[in-house]
């Protein structure tokens, strides 16, 4: 598979991500990702977004950009790669689009995860991280099994400070500012599919009907 998953916070980009990359080896991929990674090789380019992140600054989409064409680059994309919440803005999709061209790659198409807002609020309010392993739970539908401590490693499992209410308000209005326009990008180009995603089920099974999968 070679899709873009476009969708706010909490829409569940990543949870589909390792569903749809199970099925075929392919690779999920995010700006965050990347940019780890690039940094902790040491390449050029990781050199300069580590200068860029340690003064606080945003690394640049020319920058970003070339890390991801670095990525994309590795073997292990030729089984395929999700693009996991990026683009994030029309200049990037713009960039994505003639780098794509350049490297010979064809896009299957930009899925979009359709989650209410009220929707993506309870589920992001009620999610609770393990601060040394990561692990993900819900107080709702998947507590830890002893309340405050991770099953996993024992650590502390605490809400994180932009999981409130009002932090998460602000991103979805920065999201629907930024990059909800990219719907109507992909839409134009012919690419979009649209989903409702309020099962990370429903999402696989569409996506793999519409990529051609059995």
């Amino acid at each position: 598979m070679r899709l873009i998953l476009l969708g706010a916070p909490g829409a569940g980009k990543g949870t589909v991500a390792k569903m749809l990359t199970a099925i075929d080896g392919s690779v999920q991929i995010s700006t965050g990702d990347i940019l780890r990674a690039a940094v902790k090789a040491g390449t050029e380019l990781g050199k300069k977004a580590e200068a860029a992140m340690k003064a606080g600054e945003l690394v640049s989409d020319d920058l970003i950009m070339g890390i991801m064409e670095e990525r994309l680059k590795e073997d292990d994309c030729k089984a395929g790669f999700l693009l996991d919440g990026f683009p994030r803005t029309i200049p990037q999709a713009e960039a994505l689009k003639g780098l794509l061209a350049k490297m010979g790659i064809e896009l299957q198409g930009a899925v979009n995860l359709n989650v209410p807002r009220e929707v993506i609020l309870d589920r992001l309010t009620t999610r609770r991280t393990c601060v040394d392993c990561g692990a993900i739970y819900n107080v709702k539908s998947n507590p830890p099994k002893e309340e405050g401590k991770c099953d996993a490693c024992g650590g502390a499992v605490v809400q994180r400070d932009d999981e409130t209410e009002e932090a998460i308000s602000k991103r979805l209005d920065v999201f629907n500012e930024q990059t909800a326009p990219l719907v109507g990008f992909y839409q134009n180009e012919g690419m979009l599919v649209d989903i409702e995603a309020t099962s990370s089920d429903v999402v696989v099974d569409a996506i793999k009907k519409h990529v051609g999968i059995a």
